[in-house]
Parts: C-alpha cells; structure tokens; sequence
C-alpha cells in the first residue's frame, strides 16, 4: 500500500469495483479484463447492479473483443456447454433482472434459437464461424451491444 492515501469514499468505491486480471501466452490486443469499463457502466455502482445486468455486461465486453479478432468473412456464434444444444450465431443478447440471460439467434441450419440462462448456470464458449453468403457484410452483434452500454 506504501503512500497510498484514500479517504473512506475512496476505498469504498474502490473496493466495490470489479477486479479482473488475464494473462496471454502470445501478444495480441487488451482482453476486456485489461480495458477500462465504458464510462456509464463504470459510474454505475457495481451493489446497483443485479446479477443478470452484471453478467450481460460483461458478456458484451467479452463478444465485442472477440469481434475484434474476427476477420472479414467471420461472423460470431456461441457454443453452449453441458448439453446438446449446439452452435447458435449471435443476434441478440438480453438480461431479465435479477438472475437471466437471454441469447437470440439462429443454428447452423438457420432454425430461429432462444437460449436462457440463469446466470449461476452461465457457461458459453465464442466461436469463429463463416458468415453467412448471402450477406456481403459479417454480422457485428458485439459493437451494437457494446454502444447500447454507453446509453446506461
């Protein structure tokens, strides 16, 4: 701690604020863990958020970023662990506070996909997969989820 002197404002908030930390065996661009929150989910007491809110944030962290990595003919789908239910692309995401996740999309096939979750159940895997070829464009879910952050 050294010199470090907070007053008690200081080291509440400090202490209620979110901690992460990643490592990474090659280089490559900041992980959400190592980037700032968008500054309306920041000035947002972490105690005034639920669980599902919390989790909704930081999954649209975590597709953004991997978007980021995608390249023009990738588009990003989630795989959902500990079932049969399969590779769904992303379409939407959503939170039913306090304790809900909701994943909008379709399958491989093009079947329309609904995914809920309670956030104690919350395990899901990103995937690269080709984009669709009827569109000329990938699908950028994570940036319009990442600028709806920024609204509050």
């Amino acid at each position: 701690m050294g010199n470090d002197i907070r007053t008690t404002a200081e080291a509440i908030e400090g202490a209620a604020m979110p901690k992460a930390r990643a490592v990474h065996t090659a280089e490559r661009g900041p992980s959400p863990e190592q980037e700032p929150l968008p500054e309306a989910v920041a000035n947002t007491p972490l105690e005034d958020k639920t669980p599902a809110e919390w989790a909704y944030i930081r999954l649209v962290l975590y597709i953004k970023n991997f978007e980021e990595q995608l390249d023009a003919d990738q588009e990003v789908a989630m795989g959902f662990t500990g079932g049969d239910a399969g590779v769904m692309r992303i379409e939407g995401m959503g939170f039913y506070a306090p304790d809900l996740i909701t994943f909008y999309g379709t399958d491989p096939a093009g079947t329309k996909t609904q995914q809920i979750q309670h956030v104690t159940q919350l395990n899901v895997m990103l995937r690269a997969l080709p984009k669709e070829v009827n569109r000329p464009e990938p699908n950028r879910i994570g940036f319009r989820l990442a600028s709806s952050l920024e609204e509050g």
